[in-house]
């Protein structure tokens, strides 16, 4: 494929994964940890990630994102072949990873301060961010002096304000407790719905997956490969439809369990 080549796209997708596969080395053994992976994504899709550990999904957000290149197949942003990390791909993980010397609102501004093109109109963008997050009354706080949750809103708020042309992200709520999960994933459907904002969830949360995704892409390992694809037909908030959610939750639980045991 020539350098610069534009792939094309429908109107409507962001994303394209195509024959993707990924191969690593292992004491001196090829071992295929991703095989034939296909998939598009539509323009605000929120897309959940879910099975079992060690089925890849973590090594996919990965390729997308530009930190791992592929044995074979593709990676295609807005018409361009993924090649290495950038700012149209933003990662929240499980950890936090702020600047511990930096206060909340200046972990949020560090990515536009380090723009090219910084101005004072940004100050605007950060005022909105923290107030969309709930944050505004902790900015001068270190990360030290605020709760898990609270690190994750402002983890969230750092990568949002530089709308990225997909926001990944891997099991980001796993560390916290049972309410403050809840929480996380109120507001993230809260921040979806006001920016439009395209993202890629892994879980292994099932119950999680049903509750926030568009669409669910179902992974097995051995080597891992998407076996299925579920549209969850609910509007949200979904943890209002009584018997529905504990339904399609045990039904993804089953297509889990069934592809894991027949790796």
């Amino acid at each position: 494929m020539n350098v610069g080549r534009r792939e094309t796209l429908r109107r409507d997708e962001i994303l394209r994964v195509e024959h993707l596969f990924k191969e690593f080395q292992l004491n001196g053994t090829k071992q295929m940890v991703l095989e034939d992976i296909n998939f598009t994504v539509r323009r605000g899709e929120l897309i959940c990630i879910a099975g079992r550990s060690g089925c890849g999904k973590s090594t996919l957000l990965k390729l997308i994102g530009g930190f791992l290149v592929p044995t074979s197949g593709a990676v295609i942003l807005d018409g361009k072949r993924v090649k290495k990390p950038g700012t149209d791909r933003c990662f929240v993980f499980q950890e936090d990873a702020l600047f511990p010397w930096l206060t909340v609102e200046e972990n949020i501004a560090f990515g536009m301060r380090r723009s090219p093109g910084a101005h004072s109109g940004h100050q605007n963008e950060i005022e909105r961010f923290l107030s969309l997050v709930g944050l505004a009354d902790f900015r001068e706080y270190l990360p030290r002096e605020i709760s898990g949750g609270m690190k994750q809103r402002v983890a969230l708020a750092r990568v949002l304000i530089l709308k990225p042309g997909v926001l990944l992200m891997d099991e980001p709520f796993g560390a916290l407790d049972a309410y403050t999960r809840e929480e996380m994933r109120d507001l993230l459907l809260s921040l979806w719905e006001q920016l439009g904002q395209t993202i890629l969830f892994v879980t292994h949360d099932v119950s999680e997956a049903v509750l926030l995704a568009d669409r669910i892409l179902v992974m097995g390992k051995g080597p891992g490969r998407i076996h299925k694809e579920i549209r969850v037909p609910l509007a949200r908030p979904r943890k209002n439809y009584g018997e529905h959610v504990p339904q399609l939750t045990r039904k993804l639980n089953e297509i889990i369990r069934e592809k894991s045991e027949g790796a």
